[in-house]
């Protein structure tokens, strides 16, 4: 009977070893898909810590890489009128301006000022010269403009630099047209931010220009 007495002992103590074992190895795997689940929540975290960072920084370098002589205006009017305006700059920025805006393209004849404002308005960039800046000069602007639809040629023989580039409320003035600013002004503004009304019409309006 002893040795029955014994066995049954034995035999309990090892299942109740392996229980322990068991619940061991539970316990060491919860903690495992535990630690799992941590780390990659805070991988997570720092990864779109990363991302955002890296998007602030871009944005950031974005806002400030400002080109070079362009000049601001705010506090524009934006009223429809049927009468000649008077601009404070030359050509304007901004403004009162006619119901019916200057359909876009090129012009080789000068065009109104108040319809020229309307299609800033909408989001054009105006881009215009002294007529006597050369042949060579127009056609590099010509091409600065071509397939862009939301632009503006056109000449403005009383402005006071050989090159002026304008969007509603910003004007860049140039004296060569392979001045690299143009470029970068048409790429910036041209349905930019300034834009009171993006996306309105360039087309639909006034005038016939020549080609784009």
């Amino acid at each position: 009977m002893a040795s029955g007495k014994n066995a049954n002992s034995r035999a309990k103590s090892a299942a109740a070893a392996r229980e322990r074992v068991a619940a061991a190895q539970a316990e060491a795997k919860r903690k495992a898909r535990r630690g799992k689940m941590i780390f990659r929540g805070i991988l997570a975290l720092l990864l779109a810590g990363i991302v955002g960072t890296i998007t602030a920084v871009v944005l950031a370098s974005q806002a400030s890489a400002d080109i070079a002589g362009v000049k601001s205006f705010s506090g524009l009017s934006r009223n429809h009128v049927t009468t000649p305006v008077t601009y404070p700059q030359t050509p304007p920025v901004g403004g009162d301006h006619a119901p019916v805006w200057l359909n876009c393209g090129v012009y080789t004849a000068p065009v109104a000022n108040e319809n020229a404002v309307h299609a800033m308005e909408h989001g054009a960039v105006w881009v215009t010269y002294q007529p006597g800046i050369g042949a060579g000069q127009i056609a590099t602007l010509s091409a600065d403009v071509h397939g862009k639809a939301y632009t503006v040629l056109s000449p403005y023989p009383t402005q006071p630099s050989p090159i002026t580039v304008t969007a509603w409320g910003k004007q860049l003035n140039v004296d060569s047209a392979t001045d690299p600013r143009i470029a970068k002004f048409i790429s910036k503004y041209m349905q930019g931010p300034q834009t009171p009304e993006p996306g309105a019409a360039c087309t639909g309006g006034t005038g016939t220009p020549s080609g784009s």
